[in-house]
């Protein structure tokens, strides 16, 4: 007689729901991530030098030139400055955040971690909040740096910190917009460059290094319906620091609101659309 034995079916390890589990799983992420950090000390060091060179840089290059207020005195454009560099400080993240999954991606790990039984976006919710913990280190840094060449905050601690908590969740918000970049291409490298390309222009055409008074009507109006602006002004406003410039423009008008607004927007939005292309991304 010959024995039958049945091959038992095997089925892939379906992921756990609930949202104490699914925090707990981001939160393993999140620490393996930050462990990786910690092990790559360059990484940290080399996102300190370049917002430490762009303060250096526009302070002493651009402080005596550019007209804030009426005034070109130089003290007076590093105060105006800071916002910006915060904004772009926390933003420029975003690059970092889409060359990380991508590397992920490149080396199997993200195929690895969707056979296991774990929260789907749980992958990409610890990545970004590593990221979110290194933004905040380095923001602490750079506001030491503009303590020391002048900048200042004139209306308290409080109010100081709703503007730091603005910038960090502007900072969380663009590093979706990352993990969505970093999930798309097939690359490391292309992931840096598609997460820098686009980023130019959102800095750049905005409040951040100059007054949109003196832009032209139609690149002031997308400068002051730019999400990055928004977070820059209102920052100046709790800040206490000059060039808050009276617009008729909602998001002018009304900046910390705004800021939370497009903030949660593109958080909803691109977390969605990110998770989605989770699902079916590929090595």
């Amino acid at each position: 007689m010959t024995a039958v034995v049945e091959t038992p079916h095997l089925t892939a390890p379906q992921p756990r729901g609930g949202i104490v589990q699914s925090v707990n799983d981001s939160l393993v992420v999140a620490k393996r991530n930050l462990i990786r950090m910690m092990r790559i000390p360059e990484m940290i060091i080399f996102g300190l030098i370049q917002p430490i060179m762009f303060v250096v840089l526009f302070s002493y290059v651009f402080g005596g030139s550019v007209n804030i207020a009426g005034s070109t005195d130089p003290a007076q454009y590093r105060e105006f400055l800071m916002a910006g560099i915060f904004a772009q400080t926390v933003t420029f993240a975003t690059a970092g955040a889409g060359a990380g999954i991508a590397d992920d991606m490149h080396k199997g790990l993200i195929d690895r971690f969707r056979s296991l039984p774990m929260a789907r976006g749980a992958v990409l919710t610890g990545r970004t909040l590593a990221d979110l913990v290194q933004t905040a280190l380095t923001l602490v840094v750079l506001a030491a740096v503009g303590l020391l060449v002048g900048w200042r905050v004139h209306h308290g601690i409080p109010k100081a910190l709703g503007a730091f908590a603005l910038l960090l969740l502007l900072g969380y918000a663009f590093s979706w917009i990352g993990a969505l970049i970093g999930l798309t291409v097939r690359t490391p490298e292309a992931a840096t460059s598609g997460g820098l390309i686009w980023l130019f222009p959102v800095t750049f055409v905005s409040n951040a290094f100059v007054a949109t008074s003196g832009m032209t009507p139609w690149l002031r109006h997308v400068a002051e319906w730019n999400p990055f602006s928004a977070t820059v002004q209102a920052c100046r406003d709790l800040f206490g620091n000059p060039g808050v410039v009276p617009s008729e423009a909602w998001p002018m008008q009304h900046p910390v609101v705004a800021s939370l607004l497009w903030s949660l927007l593109i958080i909803v939005g691109f977390r969605t659309l990110a998770v989605r292309k989770y699902r079916s991304a590929t090595a």
